[in-house]
């Protein structure tokens, strides 16, 4: 009898700290819920391009300096760019036991902004070719930023809860692309030798593909390698009246665009995620000039570096296949570069399958779903060291419930990332992404042997 009572308590101990624990977060959330609301709008107002974010990095640490942690600024060595490094380090050490690592990125995008909201960015800037552009935060990046202030300052105040140190990472320059990337910049700058190396990492990412209030799970790969590159069809130039004096570049150029689709519908295994995409086409200056040459570039995406290395060859031989057939000489076979950019992002199944447990119970199982891998690119999948340290990367949704019902119905999309339209929710989404982060941070941090 005394056990069963010994028993009953100690479970009745458990589900009022759960409990407990929810409330405080969910009346932690509801205090600071203004504030963070107007942080997102004050950034989202001020966009800054990647290499540039002086101004956001700067607001940034300020905020983690008054919330007690140990701030270091200007971390970043880009090898491909001249940029200075914006990063910041937030260390906030609380006893013994893990260190978590969480990021957010802070760059905005080269776009000019039409959502007309009252906060709508009006800022323009030259960029890196000394043209005037538009900027704006149109990846999300402003909402990471409010729900990383929220979660840092929720973490600080709620220190009892927890044991360990916590890592609050801002990164500049994730919308830079391969070779520029602010996660390995940060990395390159020592973020794992000047600071404790973390046990864990966490990341999330809005989207308008999710109703605001939702989180999307994935295991294993949820966002792709991607790559960037160019095809210089070579040919022999000549006049329009003589064409046989020539070898064509713009056709042999016509009909290696159509040959390439085969690599997807034919060569690709169709359980395997690949995109191969011809974004621009430059090549002859007059009407009556056979040219030399015709530039093509390309970009490729895929779920695992075996898929895209693949699809390289693929693209070199088909390029170099139909040269032969059309007769160019030897000398003049095509060129064909590929820089690969982001890796392949890897959420650790058993981290995955953990953190959704505390999701489900935290924002109620109707709140979690299973979603797709994305062919995005993120460099949060550097921090990981390749599958070295476990890690995990969510989605948290931002659309308005009518407007994506509405969507669902007439089969408009929502504007999306990296539209001049896109327009997440901001309260709702932020709370959620607080409230799913802190959640996550609570149980890898959690108090051992606490009852």
């Amino acid at each position: 009898m005394i056990k069963n009572i010994t028993t009953i308590i100690f479970v009745f101990s458990l589900v009022s700290h759960q409990v407990f624990s929810q409330v405080n977060i969910d009346k932690a959330i509801n205090k600071e819920l203004s504030d963070l609301v107007n942080a997102y709008k004050t950034i989202h107002a001020a966009p800054e391009l990647p290499g540039q974010e002086e101004k956001t990095s700067f607001y940034i640490a300020a905020q983690l300096k008054g919330l007690g942690y140990d701030v270091t600024e200007n971390i970043g060595k880009f090898k491909n760019r001249p940029w200075k490094g914006y990063g910041v380090a937030g260390i906030l050490k609380n006893g013994n036991g893990p260190t978590v690592l969480v990021r957010t990125d802070m760059d905005a995008l080269p776009i000019t902004e039409k959502t007309a909201l009252p906060y709508a960015s009006t800022v323009k800037i030259k960029n890196e070719a000394n043209e005037l552009v538009g900027v704006m935060h149109a990846c999300g990046h402003d909402i990471h930023m409010a729900v990383f202030l929220g979660v840092a300052k929720i973490m600080a105040e709620m220190r009892t809860k927890w044991r360990g140190t916590l890592l609050m990472v801002a990164q500049p320059a994730e919308e830079a692309g391969p070779g520029a990337s602010g996660a390995e910049a940060m990395l390159n700058d020592g973020l794992y030798t000047r600071f404790p190396r973390p046990d864990y990492l966490l990341g999330l990412h809005q989207t308008p593909a999710l109703v605001t209030g939702k989180v999307g799970l994935v295991p294993g790969y949820s966002n792709a390698v991607t790559g960037a590159g160019e095809i210089v069809v070579r040919g022999v130039g000549a006049h329009p009246a003589r064409p046989q004096d020539g070898k064509d570049p713009v056709v042999m150029a016509a009909e290696l665009i159509l040959t390439l689709q085969t690599i997807i519908s034919r060569e690709t295994n169709p359980f395997d995620p690949v995109t191969l995409t011809i974004g621009s086409i430059q090549g002859g200056t007059a009407a009556n000039i056979i040219p030399e040459e015709v530039h093509l570039k390309i970009n490729v995406r895929a779920l695992n570096d075996e898929v895209y290395d693949k699809t390289i060859a693929a693209i070199t031989r088909m390029a170099n296949g139909i040269a032969m057939t059309s007769g160019v000489p030897g000398d003049r076979m095509p060129v064909v570069t590929s820089l690969k950019g982001y890796p392949a992002n890897y959420n650790d199944p058993a981290l995955t399958e953990r953190i959704s447990r505390v999701f489900k119970r935290e924002m109620g199982e109707e709140n979690v779903v299973n979603v797709k891998p994305l062919l995005t690119g993120e460099d949060f999948s550097y921090y990981g060291l390749g599958k070295a340290i476990p890690g995990l990367f969510f989605s948290i949704g931002s659309a308005d419930a009518e407007k994506y019902n509405e969507s669902l119905r007439t089969g408009i999309p929502l504007p999306s990332n990296h539209s001049p339209f896109m327009v997440p929710v901001p309260d709702t989404t932020i709370k959620t992404g607080v409230k799913a982060m802190a959640s996550a941070i609570f149980e890898l941090l959690k108090i051992r042997n606490a009852y």
